[in-house]
């Protein structure tokens, strides 16, 4: 705060690294003042590759849009790779935009926007001590946000959630050893919280993930999440299950004109969509995930040597 000559309040930390252990403070501020005299407006690629920790790639989003005639941009840097499943993982994110957005309304978004992004991944179902996300509007663009009733609220929002969802998939494709990227839909679910129970089984459950590893179409293995995620009266005559554009199974057992090499085509995929319809309502949510690999496994065993 003193070499910025700002309040001590106004300065926000962050950190990552192996939970218990001090963080080197004294190398830390001997380092401000070399890292305050470099800062520069086109340093993002330099700050997303300063927070990487086991993280293989710098994970940066940008974007400029066209809002009231006006030029506005968004940009970010997020830094995660394994302990991810944000409840709030070890995650960062730094999402700012130039745009003019109050601050209740701000505060406002950063909470819908994380729920949509950040708080739909997960790797390994580990959380950490250090998640972050924030958002910084500075105004510069002119472009003015006071309310939703505001005519550059919408897309303003959009810009913003589309940012951080490329943000927050860009963690689960440099995931830990990762091979693959799934996408888990549940679909016709009674509530938002029966389609992330079912989710969120599905997308944590190690034979799901190392099945996926193996591209073995073990698919009962999904059903079998399904079932224990604690949907109590969940009725099993009424779930279909897609493997991309595959309908496995149906009417409470496997689809007749199911056939394993379809799925396994399927599963040989670097991208594949989970589609789950309960037959219980018309809410759906999403979760992003990806597979469990021996290089999972080692990077977590020798993490610290």
């Amino acid at each position: 705060g003193k070499l910025l000559g700002v309040p001590a309040a106004q300065i926000l930390p962050f950190s990552t690294g192996v939970i218990l252990e001090p963080l080197p403070l004294d190398r830390l501020v001997a380092g401000l003042p070399a890292a305050i005299a470099d800062l520069a407006a086109d340093h993002w690629s330099s700050a997303a590759h300063g927070i990487m920790t086991t993280d293989t790639l710098p994970k940066i989003s940008s974007a400029k849009v066209q809002i009231d005639g006006k030029t506005v941009t968004f940009t970010g840097i997020s830094k995660g790779a394994g302990m991810i499943r944000p409840n709030m993982a070890t995650m960062l994110s730094f999402l700012a935009t130039d745009a003019a957005i109050a601050q209740p309304l701000l505060r406002k978004l950063a909470v819908e926007i994380a729920d949509a992004s950040f708080n739909r991944i997960t790797v390994d179902g580990d959380t950490s001590t250090n998640d972050s996300f924030i958002i910084a509007a500075t105004g510069k663009s002119g472009v003015n946000v006071n309310s939703e009733s505001d005519a550059a609220y919408a897309a303003v929002r959009e810009a913003l959630t589309a940012a951080a969802l490329e943000l927050a998939t860009k963690i689960v494709r440099d995931a830990e050893g990762a091979t693959k990227f799934m996408t888990i839909r549940v679909e016709e679910a009674g509530t938002t919280e029966e389609a992330l129970k079912v989710a969120y089984a599905v997308a944590h459950s190690p034979l799901v993930k190392t099945a996926f590893f193996a591209s073995d179409p073990n698919l009962g293995r999904i059903l079998a999440a399904v079932g224990y995620a604690g949907i109590d009266d969940l009725d099993v005559s009424n779930i279909r299950l897609w493997l991309d554009d595959v309908l496995v199974a149906k009417n409470g057992g496997r689809n007749p004109d199911y056939q394993e090499a379809d799925g396994q085509r399927v599963m040989k995929q670097a991208e594949i969509s989970v589609r789950i319809a309960l037959g219980r309502g018309q809410v759906s949510d999403t979760v992003y995930t990806c597979d469990f690999s021996h290089e999972y496994v080692s990077i977590n065993a020798d993490y610290r040597s």
